[in-house]
């Protein structure tokens, strides 16, 4: 007998499919992500200082010696709520400005130009003033913040201002202000009231504050909270 050799043929294998490699991801070049960076923090500084929190500096002593000529102070402006761009109307907000707020607002006879000065009278008060003191609603008012005083209390003392000589009333959405420098301060007194939405906010914080006649920094000034 023949022996018979049995040949197992080797069984065909399917070729493995390979996926071509995917490319490499492009990254971003270092002058775009920078760009992007850069216009990110510059959109959320706009809306901060928009809707939030503005930066002003003190240009003139009508507000000493509570703020200084060289004081940086931050305001507050969702506080009253915050302006709507372009317009005079503002967004709700948290609360309506009371008297002692020290306020920005645009001033009356130019709105170009942002003045600073304290809330004396609100709208419904009587308000008077003679010698730098005032009278609200007939009461004498106690001011320990103004420069100079205090002021001898004399209703029968001449007067010169044009507003609040004699009782005035103040109408309902509009404050009568007044600088805490009653001898140095064009204020309300001469150009009456100051409308609600001329308002941009309240001040409530010096960051900085800077001697420009000394050249020196006003050390105990920084992080002063306004009231």
């Amino acid at each position: 007998m023949n022996d018979f050799q049995i040949r197992t043929e080797p069984t065909e294998r399917p070729e493995r499919a390979f996926a071509p490699p995917a490319p490499p991801a492009r990254r971003k070049s270092l002058v775009r992500e920078y760009a992007e960076a850069i216009f990110i923090a510059v959109l959320l500084a706009l809306l901060i200082r928009q809707f939030a929190i503005q930066a002003f500096t003190i240009p003139s002593g009508s507000m000493m010696d509570t703020l200084l000529i060289g004081d940086y102070i931050l305001v507050n402006k969702f506080l009253y709520g915050a302006e709507i761009p372009f317009t005079d109307r503002h967004l709700p907000g948290i609360r309506d400005p009371k008297r002692g707020d020290i306020i920005v607002f645009k001033y009356p006879n130019d709105e170009s130009r942002d003045f600073i000065k304290r809330i004396v009278a609100v709208g419904g008060d009587t308000v008077q003033v003679r010698d730098n003191r005032v009278w609200i609603n007939g009461v004498l008012q106690d001011e320990s913040f103004v420069r100079g005083g205090p002021y001898p209390a004399n209703l029968n003392a001449h007067c010169g201002y044009l507003y609040a000589c004699d009782r005035l009333a103040v109408p309902a959405g509009a404050y009568f202000v007044m600088g805490d420098n009653r001898d140095n301060s064009q204020d309300s007194r001469y150009w009456g009231f100051v409308k609600r939405e001329k308002i941009r906010g309240k001040a409530f914080l010096i960051y900085w504050s800077w001697n420009g006649e000394r050249h020196w920094l006003r050390w105990r000034r920084l992080g002063h909270y306004l009231p």
